[in-house]
């Protein structure tokens, strides 16, 4: 039986049950964090407890596994992970790549084939490692992996990132799940490049696909057998939730309920709003956390005219067929 890395260990496939394909624990500059949350809207005991509780009642809702592509960029800080994860009963699949706009980080821009110093690509180097060694000395290995293609397109260092994480899902076999931009469909960007890299497109997940609700792009990005992150529900200022269910139903209608996974793009904590986060959420996304789609979007999707075999295929199979 295939198994799929978590932060526990691994797990086999079949026993990863419904997931949500993209979600994060923390979303958190480290920078930021060390300089001014500290006794502001930072205490570590207080989050991780938080986050505990969170996870504890999606899994309660019959949510088994999680899905984080929380890379660098991100904050991703694994001994965190570790010590949430020893509390809960939800998996945790964690990732390797980068969350880069437009420019690469200075760590890679004189390091590199042709560079400054004239080495093998240290992004596929570092890429790797956490898939087949473990991240940081944590033992945890990456499962997969994340990188951004958004509205600025295929700029020189986005270019770069994305070739590095093609050619890692080639030598290591791990999947990859890319950020794009709806409303520039650079999700058709993403999709191109990664074939033409040599990618198995089965193994992609086109990130916040489910910002769009126009069905040719979508249908057109899944027909390359790529899967839609429908997996931003809660943002509604981004796509609100009943034309995010109307486009979800009109795609498994057409067949493609095999090529979509849900999610919420969720946090227990993220920092971008510093102390004024819960005023922020409640005002303008009061439905963005983990429990959304199990109390709201399901049962809306069955109005729909989503069937149950369907929901299991983006919810149980798809993932399972990801990771396989």
């Amino acid at each position: 039986m295939p198994t799929v890395e978590t932060v526990k260990g691994p797990v086999e496939v079949d026993r990863l049950g419904p997931t949500l394909m993209h979600e994060h624990v923390f979303v958190l500059s480290t920078e930021h964090l060390q300089n001014y949350g500290a006794g502001s809207w930072w205490d570590e005991d207080t989050r991780v407890a938080d986050a505990v509780a969170k996870l504890n009642a999606v899994h309660a809702k019959g949510i088994t596994t999680i899905v984080d592509p929380t890379v660098w960029g991100l904050g991703r800080y694994i001994p965190r992970i570790q010590r949430i994860a020893e509390q809960v009963a939800v998996n945790i699949v964690v990732a390797t790549g980068l969350y880069v706009y437009q420019e690469l980080p200075h760590q890679y821009e004189y390091r590199g084939p042709g560079l400054l110093l004239d080495i093998p690509e240290p992004m596929v180097t570092d890429f790797t490692r956490d898939i087949v060694e473990g991240i940081a000395g944590t033992g945890v290995k990456a499962a997969f992996l994340k990188c951004c293609v958004d509205a600025a397109g295929l700029t020189p260092g986005v270019d770069r990132i994305a070739r590095a994480v093609a050619r890692t899902s080639v030598d290591t076999g791990a999947p990859i799940t890319v950020h794009t931009s709806a409303p520039a469909q650079s999700g058709r960007l993403a999709v191109d490049l990664f074939a033409k890299e040599g990618v198995d497109l089965t193994k992609v997940v086109v990130g916040h696909a489910g910002d769009s609700n126009d069905l040719d792009y979508l249908m057109a990005l899944a027909d390359t057998g790529a899967t839609l992150g429908m997996d931003r529900f809660g943002l509604d200022l981004f796509n609100p939730t009943a034309d995010r269910v109307r486009t979800i139903a009109a795609l498994a209608e057409r067949g493609y309920a095999d090529r979509m996974v849900l999610s919420h793009d969720a946090s227990c904590f993220i920092d971008y709003f510093g102390e004024h986060l819960d005023a922020v959420h409640n005002a303008v996304s009061p439905n963005w956390h983990y429990e959304h789609i199990s109390d709201d979007v399901l049962p809306a999707l069955r109005v729909a005219g989503v069937s149950e075999a369907q929901l299991d295929q983006m919810l149980v199979d798809n993932p399972r067929r990801y990771f396989s």
